[in-house]
């Protein structure tokens, strides 16, 4: 039988269109990827809304117990793991300067760490593929090349912020610039609109057992990834795979850009950078391709907080807002055209994770908890 009579519309014997099983097959996949993406999203909030029940009372206890830039830095990372948001880690700094209650100097650093705090999330989206080894060496590798990137601009930025406050200058700079601007109004994320009622009536059943939402967020989490990526597998044809690569992702600045406008949409570099690791796992994309979406998530994100420190409107918490703009653009002018050190490391740490998947697991706890803890414990 030929292709062209496995496929397309038919004519019946009215004259009338009908579809064979293999197009509603994909009619279907396509309307199941949209629904476990949707669930996904939900999954990812739901799992911040339960920590931060958990832990918001701490997470902000930690903003005012710095004494040093590495402190400081951990505090981020360690804040952010915790509430599982970049985003509203830094606006919670930003509204805390602009309130008087934590110097510029000691925000910086923060932000710095919130940035690499937030990548947590997509590194435990790529456990989704633990059980298939060349695919979690893929996705694992794309999950963490953010991972890589932040933590080298900040080995770089935060010594050279530190004695020179380079990001401090820009930012005051650009603040008194910005800081006149009156009537500013924040509307919020499109994306809340959307799955905020789901998670609200979630947290509203499990009120007071925070615990149960985290359970159900990660059960939720893990099957709309498996399904995710199951449809994914089904739909990559060669046609899907050239519409991202001749497309979306075709070079450096069409990535980057979408990775900036999706997060300023979304304003969650967390769903923006998880939403692709599916696809590196199931080959769709290459961590080559990735990487400069990811830099794009990376400076998208920061528009939430400068968003809420123009709602504030004062000029320090504008600063810290514009120093986290400029963390990020910097780290980019760097590490973009030397990108084959991030994606080089990331590549090597997922070659020796493939054959110990252990590791990762391991890592995730280490350097997004244990260590940050320790050291904030033993200022």
């Amino acid at each position: 039988m030929s292709s062209s009579e496995n496929s397309g519309p038919k004519t019946n014997g009215n004259g009338a269109k009908s579809y064979n099983k293999s197009t509603l097959d994909v009619v279907l996949r396509v309307i199941y990827l949209i629904v476990f993406i949707y669930l996904f999203i939900v999954a990812v909030k739901l799992l911040g809304s339960s920590f931060k029940g958990l832990g918001s009372d701490y997470a902000k206890s930690l903003f005012e117990a710095t004494s040093n830039p590495v402190v400081g830095l951990f505090i981020g990372i360690l804040a952010t793991s915790i509430v599982q948001s970049s985003s509203s880690t830094t606006s919670t700094i930003v509204a805390l300067v602009a309130g008087g209650a934590l110097k510029i100097e000691w925000a910086i650093p923060m932000v710095m760490g919130a940035n690499i705090g937030t990548t947590v999330t997509n590194t435990v989206v790529s456990f989704a593929h633990i059980n298939r080894r060349q695919e979690f060496g893929l996705a694992y590798a794309g999950a963490i090349v953010d991972d890589i990137f932040n933590l080298l601009a900040v080995i770089i930025f935060l010594p050279l912020q530190y004695y020179t406050n380079f990001l401090g200058r820009f930012a005051v700079y650009f603040s008194s610039m910005f800081s006149k601007a009156h009537g500013f109004e924040y509307f919020g994320s499109p994306l809340d609109y959307a799955v905020k009622p789901l998670v609200k009536i979630i947290l509203h059943q499990i009120e007071g057992y925070e615990w149960i939402g985290i359970f159900i967020a990660l059960i939720l989490l893990f099957i709309s990834l498996k399904f995710i990526v199951d449809n994914m597998r089904y739909l990559v044809l060669n046609k899907i795979k050239a519409f991202f690569g001749t497309y979306l992702f075709s070079n450096t600045i069409k990535a980057l850009l979408l990775g900036f406008v999706l997060t300023a949409i979304m304003q969650s570099s967390s769903i923006t950078l998880s939403l692709v690791v599916p696809l590196l796992g199931a080959g769709v994309l290459t961590i080559t391709q990735m990487y400069p979406y990811a830099l794009g998530a990376n400076v998208g994100t920061t528009l939430t907080a400068i968003f809420a420190a123009l709602v504030a409107g004062k000029e320090a918490g504008l600063t810290v807002a514009f120093a986290h703009f400029f963390f990020n653009c910097s780290g980019m002018a760097v590490f973009l055209p030397l990108k084959k050190i991030p994606i080089n490391i990331a590549l090597k740490v997922a070659e020796i994770s493939e054959k110990n998947r252990f590791i990762p697991i391991v890592i995730v706890i280490v350097m997004f908890f244990i260590i940050p803890f320790i050291f904030i414990s033993t200022r």
